[in-house]
């Protein structure tokens, strides 16, 4: 009996509404998974070579940078040496050449003193921060 109302065997094996075409493209989650893996391993190189970009690119500005920095302090220890010895010449008609040249070396020793006190006291600080209680 073949009738239209009839189904073959062949579609009979076959759930009610899936396609084979269907079932065929339909990613499976293993599928899934693996491309999620692929992404993520994909990110983790982009971010790495992102990041030693970066960090040459900073490298090579903190090089340069520190050039300048270095360039521009010896400039000011320049200009502190000319103020001295302005100094000096300017205090030696009211105290002789070398009356001039103690008071600013007096001066300069007196403020690098203080100086020296106030980081030892910092340091002393640091280091009282680090000691253990312990035995």
């Amino acid at each position: 009996m073949t009738g239209t109302g009839n189904t073959t065997s062949a579609q009979a094996a076959e759930p009610a509404g899936a396609d084979e075409a269907d079932r065929i493209d339909a990613p499976s989650l293993v599928d899934d998974i693996a491309s999620l893996l692929e992404d993520g391993q994909t990110y983790v190189e982009a971010e790495l070579a992102f990041q030693k970009t970066r960090l040459s690119f900073a490298a090579g500005r903190s090089k340069s940078g520190a050039g300048f920095l270095i360039g521009a302090l010896a400039l000011v220890h320049l200009a502190l040496i000319a103020l001295v010895v302005g100094l000096v010449i300017a205090l030696a008609p009211l105290l002789t050449p070398l009356g001039a040249a103690l008071a600013v070396t007096a001066v300069l020793l007196l403020g690098a003193a203080l100086l020296a006190l106030a980081a030892r006291r910092r340091f002393g600080d640091l280091a009282d921060a680090f000691k253990s209680d312990a035995p």
